[in-house]
């Protein structure tokens, strides 16, 4: 397969994974930066992501314009992966969800901080973004590019982002690493939520969050995780 056969194959596997894992239902979606022209993002029609399929996805200019013409539905939150994109040349995808294990951070000022290992990756916290603090009063939907460019700022270097009373954005460096951050974050959430019945949370220190993983290299271009999230969702 090409480049650009291989990632839409991925994308629909990172569509049903997503699924599968609870962390999209009817809505939520996720994009990957165009092999060849770093300006475009591949990203399904507006459809459920169990149900994306490899003639699903789309072509679009990081404007959110698709690149050929189509009368198929698309999803009126494209402004997230374009203006992301475009931010953050380092971010090869982009995934927007409504995790319910992650709402309760965008309903309180209770910050997001890693508590368990796997969520090393999210850094020491994560931003949270208001639509509010710029637009006033909204449907919360990010729908216009000056919407996806001011959450794009919140955004700035972490590797995801709380959006108030919405759901979460996150970032990776390709589709699994995405995929992965996701499911970390939604991990992480539940270990503090379930935590918090127990007693006081103790969270990572900074210098656990920045510590590297000896042997990882070793285990370059070998990805068990994303080799068994695709075996968990068939795909």
């Amino acid at each position: 397969m090409s480049d650009v056969q291989d990632l839409i194959h991925d994308l629909v596997a990172a569509n049903r994974i997503l699924a599968h894992e609870g962390l999209c239902d009817a809505y939520g979606h996720i994009s990957v930066r165009h092999p060849d022209n770093p300006n475009r993002y591949l990203l399904s029609r507006s459809r459920s992501p169990e149900l994306v399929t490899e003639e699903d996805i789309l072509e679009f200019e990081l404007d959110g314009t698709p690149v050929e013409e189509t009368e198929l539905p698309l999803y009126i939150e494209r402004p997230i992966h374009g203006s992301v994109l475009a931010a953050r040349p380092d971010v090869m995808s982009v995934i927007h969800n409504h995790c319910a294990e992650v709402l309760p951070f965008a309903i309180t000022a209770t910050p997001m901080r890693p508590a368990i290992s796997t969520a090393r990756r999210l850094g020491e916290t994560l931003p949270i973004w208001d639509i509010q603090d710029k637009f006033g009063d909204t449907d919360l939907l990010v729908t216009t590019n000056e919407q996806g460019h001011d959450l794009s700022v919140s955004l700035a270097g972490h590797k995801a982002a709380i959006m108030r009373a919405h759901g979460c954005t996150v970032t990776g460096t390709s589709i699994p690493d995405a995929v992965q951050t996701a499911i970390a974050l939604r991990n992480n959430a539940s270990a503090i939520l379930e935590g918090l019945r127990l007693g006081e949370i103790i969270y990572l220190t900074p210098g656990e969050v920045g510590a590297t993983s000896p042997g990882r290299v070793s285990l370059r271009g070998h990805d068990r995780a994303w080799e068994y999230l695709c075996r968990r969702a068939g795909v």
